[in-house]
């Protein structure tokens, strides 16, 4: 079954004190167009999980996210007690010695001081930590194809509609086919009759009607049309991946419509190729969504 590159996933994982979000969005496009932020601690593993990505989803414009939720106790930033008692004397011998006013705010000083509310700590991946963000990057992924897949079958249903109109308007024709020729014949005798003392050679006349009407013969560009139809339905049941394909057989119908258009010299007939372009043009529009 035909996929979507549609799609969208999440998952939220923890570990110690964090929360670990997971964000993919994924849109059409003729390749793979992978963006990715990513939280700095995660950032040394980018190119891993950037072949995770490609594996998985092959094409599309694919937004990647990852950022982490920390516990608000974990996350106030601690106050160096040390650092800024020593600034704290420092500033009071300096104000003694050169004589000029200590600070009134102290506080406000002293926290604006380097370092004073720094953390000093360099956090570190770890094998279990990235144990837990893969498992989410995964739960992601798999909710994105699953989005993709539901996008497909919805898809599928939607072309499979369109080609059953075609098919229908298609067989239409045929009785206004039929009739066009005989009509093409009587109006070219009735004009060579109208016209007064003309003589001609019925037998010379038979073989142009037949090679003018030879020319306007539609039964190839029937059967291929018919073809691309059937091409086109098997082709969507041959799996994900076939995008590329199915646009190359709409484009093969719009060439044998357009065809069937040129030779149909009938009114009715032109009315019908003008809806089939319509059904045609809407499967050409989705199919430009399908991986």
């Amino acid at each position: 079954m035909i996929q979507s590159m549609t799609g969208y996933g999440k998952s939220v994982v923890t570990f110690n004190e964090k929360k670990i979000h997971v964000e993919i969005k994924s849109l059409n496009s003729k390749a793979l167009d992978l963006s990715t932020r990513i939280a700095p601690l995660y950032r040394e593993k980018e190119m891993e999980i950037r072949q995770m990505l490609s594996k998985a989803l092959l094409r599309g414009k694919v937004d990647f996210t990852i950022w982490v939720e920390r516990d608000a106790s974990a996350e106030a930033t601690p106050i160096n007690m040390a650092l800024a008692e020593n600034y704290y004397r420092q500033i009071k011998a300096m104000s003694a010695t050169i004589g000029i006013p200590e600070p009134q705010d102290w506080f406000a000083t002293l926290l604006r001081l380097p370092d004073v509310m720094a953390k000093t700590d360099v956090e570190e991946l770890c094998d279990e930590e990235w144990a837990v963000v893969l498992h989410g990057i995964e739960k992601a992924l798999n909710a994105l194809v699953s989005f993709r897949r539901q996008e497909g079958e919805a898809l599928f249903h939607k072309f499979s509609e369109k080609l059953d109109n075609i098919a229908r308007l298609l067989a239409s024709i045929e009785p206004y086919e039929k009739s066009r020729i005989e009509k093409i014949r009587a109006k070219i005798v009735e004009g060579l009759k109208s016209i007064p003392d003309v003589e001609y050679d019925k037998n010379r006349l038979e073989q142009e009607l037949i090679y003018y009407i030879e020319k306007l013969d539609i039964n190839e560009e029937k059967q291929r049309l018919a073809n691309h139809l059937k091409y086109f339905r098997e082709t969507m049941t041959e799996g994900f991946g076939q995008g590329k394909k199915l646009g190359f057989i709409a484009q093969e119908m719009g060439r044998e419509i357009n065809t069937t258009g040129s030779k149909s010299n009938n009114a009715e007939m032109q009315n019908i190729v003008v809806k089939m372009k319509d059904e045609l043009e809407q499967i050409k529009e989705q199919v430009l969504n399908v991986l």
